[in-house]
């Protein structure tokens, strides 16, 4: 990799990097390779796991890479063979972008087989980083320092498939300290590769994870509404949608129907937004939120949004 492909990045004054600029005692420099700042520009929620993973796991990582990159999050992870290389594939298959951190120098790719996986990263306008200079080998203390920077990137962490031992528990330690959500995907109570994931949903606070949009509700509500798919543009004559807007069910309670006549079709509203509008208590509003979800009347949005279906 020749020497004038690589950037040099001093801290904090980074503007596309000011989630890893706040946390505590950031990287001095950082090296990257790619389109960076565009990576940066996008919400970014990393996915890592075992090295040695399950097709389980493999498969739970591409999934959750690829819905997630679908919707314009960037995937942040460590290049590591087995559940990091699925969630960096995951966002290509998406035609997605992806952030590897190496706890390598940039010319030094670990591990050798993945110069391919590096490659079909930068052309699809991904990025690589490190704080390790050109010419840094793979030392197995450096991957611990390239874990706090996988998770300072981030708005939240995914661990899929971890072992009792395993570094990404570290990776999931470092988002706590960092503030960031920590997710974990649920694994076969049988295997040791679920043993770190299960015990991070049963005893360390970490959510758990079946779909993207378990990710999605937890992030920031105006990170989340940046994840929602556009209004459709189906044509509608407008007597009928008027009509469709104002008909409600005669049978409904009088916090439903306040809530549903607040809703659109096309406008998500925040709870918040609800309680305001409302004068509810959270009790009543949710308790009304979830009778008209049950009847299939509204629909709930990651970010704790809602919008009436048509």
């Amino acid at each position: 990799m020749p020497t004038a492909s690589c950037r040099r990045v001093l801290r904090p004054r980074l503007n596309a990097c000011v989630s890893l600029a706040a946390t505590y005692d950031p990287p001095v420099v950082l090296y990257v390779r790619g389109a960076w700042s565009e990576c940066l520009e996008r919400p970014c929620v990393a996915i890592v796991g075992s090295r040695r993973c399950s097709t389980y796991g493999q498969n739970a990582a591409l999934m959750l890479s690829r819905e997630l990159a679908q919707r314009g999050v960037t995937i942040v992870s460590g290049l590591a063979r087995g559940i990091d290389a699925a969630a960096h594939r995951g966002a290509l298959e998406a035609g997605g972008r992806t952030v590897a951190v190496m706890g390598t120098g940039l010319d030094q790719v670990y591990p050798r087989d993945h110069k391919k996986l590096t490659d079909e990263i930068l052309k699809q306008n991904g990025a690589l980083v490190t704080q390790f200079p050109l010419g840094t080998p793979p030392v197995s203390e450096n991957f611990p320092y390239r874990n706090r920077v996988i998770s300072g990137l981030s708005l939240g962490v995914v661990i899929v498939e971890a072992a009792e031992n395993s570094g990404s528990l570290i990776t999931a330690r470092l988002a706590m300290e960092q503030n960031r959500e920590v997710f974990a995907v649920p694994g076969n109570i049988t295997s040791r590769n679920s043993f770190g994931t299960n015990y991070l949903i049963k005893g360390a606070g970490a959510k758990l994870v079946q779909q993207w949009q378990d990710v999605a509700a937890e992030l920031p509500a105006e990170i989340a509404a940046q994840l929602l798919p556009p209004p459709s543009k189906k044509s509608k004559k407008k007597g009928e949608l008027v009509d469709q807007l104002q008909l409600a069910p005669s049978d409904l309670s009088d916090h439903e129907r306040a809530i549903f006549k607040l809703l659109s079709t096309d406008t998500p509203q925040q709870i918040d937004a609800l309680v305001e509008s409302t004068k509810l208590s959270i009790p009543q509003l949710t308790s009304a939120l979830l009778t008209l979800e049950m009847r299939e009347l509204i629909r709930a949005l990651p970010g704790k949004c809602f919008v009436r279906k048509l």
